[in-house]
């Protein structure tokens, strides 16, 4: 299976939707947390899951709380290979094993065996790729932890999801920056600063203001106290988000 591995840039998309289906903070009571992280990206011309969360069952309850069907899923994208990202995986592939999965080519071969068990397509994901038109994964990020992160070009600008940045959240954004056209519309997603010092988490925060990050949706691992950071600084563009949450293109003014 090919896939265009160039991040030529010309289309955009005039209409995005995401929705959280999986995150340990909460947004909309009437869903259930857990760690882990995932979220469905409506749009493109593939319907995308990035990440799948740590729990099958309850990303697959969520996802019907915000009527989203399993079926209507073409693609999952992995950014990296931890439970919190990955466990809910099987879950989705029991009901729905037609999508094709975007991975790392440095998963582990049992990992990779398993989901081309369920009939499965996957996509081994070695340099930037090219998900679909409009959709791009940056490749593999980070020496220890390797993880893709996806972007989505749309015609207000670049929108930008992590699953944890173990790269570095400012590392991230700088690649992005280097590979891609036009200005970042909004990063959300894990920023992994649930243990970093005050020092850390402003040095991040400057390096995203001085690449022109417009809006900001930390949650999952980025944690409470760089979260009121992110909120001291960026104030109303610093989006309240959790499992739930939805976030349309036309919310970004």
């Amino acid at each position: 299976m090919e896939h265009d591995q160039s991040v030529a840039e010309t289309p955009v998309l005039a209409n995005l939707t995401m929705k959280i289906v999986h995150d340990n903070c909460p947004f909309d009571d009437r869903l259930r947390t857990a760690w882990g992280f995932a979220a469905t990206v409506a749009g493109p011309e593939k319907t995308i899951l990035f990440d799948t969360g740590s729990d099958g069952t309850l990303l697959r309850e969520n996802m019907a709380s915000m009527g989203i069907d399993p079926g209507g899923i073409d693609s999952v994208v992995l950014s990296h290979v931890h439970a919190d990202h990955t466990g809910g995986l099987v879950g989705l592939l029991k009901a729905h094993p037609s999508v094709e999965v975007f991975l790392l080519g440095s998963f582990p071969a049992r990992f990779k065996e398993t989901v081309r068990g369920y009939g499965t397509g996957v996509v081994e994901v070695e340099s930037p790729t090219m998900i679909c038109p409009c959709v791009y994964s940056t490749g593999p990020m980070g020496r220890r932890i390797h993880e893709q992160t996806l972007v989505v070009r749309t015609a207000r600008g670049l929108v930008v999801l992590t699953g944890c940045a173990h790269p570095g959240a400012d590392k991230v954004v700088e690649q992005v920056r280097a590979v891609h056209e036009g200005d970042i519309l909004l990063v959300m997603g894990g920023f992994h600063l649930g243990w970093a010092t005050d020092s850390r988490i402003e040095r991040v925060i400057r390096t995203f203001k001085r690449l022109g990050v417009r809006y900001v949706a930390p949650t999952h691992c980025t944690g409470e106290k760089a979260q009121n950071l992110f909120l001291k600084h960026f104030k109303d563009r610093c989006l309240d988000v959790g499992v739930g949450k939805t976030i349309a293109l036309a919310d970004l003014k």
